[in-house]
């Protein structure tokens, strides 16, 4: 497997399977949660090309990408929006080595994830990252926000 970042060319070339892996990633945290109102969950292909994220992917052995990371600059902080790991790459790894991958590029990086998603959240605090507050942006669906700042 390996790592690397999409142009925006190659963002529009595979934007159909990004949308598919993030549909598939985010349903999962919608049963963890117990809520399917994650917005990224009912984007369409048009929503995810108008995000204006840049993309870090990860290609597994047959050339399909087994997870993404879309994020957004600002300053001299890296706002991870998106994680999305295929289902049937789990447990691999992937998600560390993406979240890692976004977090050299800034001396801060912020994220955002599920309030009831355990997984998430203890990945983000094995990294390093410290709680900073909670929200409800939909009446009844939590989200706890994250921050790390290089050491």
């Amino acid at each position: 497997m390996r790592t690397r970042r999409f142009t925006p060319d190659e963002v529009r070339v595979h934007a159909s399977h990004l949308l598919e892996l993030q549909h598939a990633a985010y349903a999962v945290e919608a049963q963890l949660i117990g809520d399917d109102r994650i917005p990224p969950l009912h984007e369409t292909e048009s929503d995810l090309l108008s995000s204006g994220l840049d993309w870090l992917v990860i290609i597994d052995e047959n050339h399909q990408i087994a997870a993404a990371a879309g994020y957004a600059m600002e300053n001299d902080v890296a706002d991870l929006d998106r994680l999305m790991v295929g289902p049937a790459h789990h447990r691999q790894g992937l998600g560390t080595a993406l979240v890692m991958e976004v977090m050299s590029l800034a001396p801060q990086t912020v994220v955002a994830t599920g309030r009831d998603n355990a997984t998430a959240r203890a990945l983000y605090e094995s990294l390093g990252f410290v709680h900073q507050s909670d929200a409800e942006p939909v009446p009844g669906l939590w989200i706890s926000r994250y921050f790390r700042v290089r050491a």
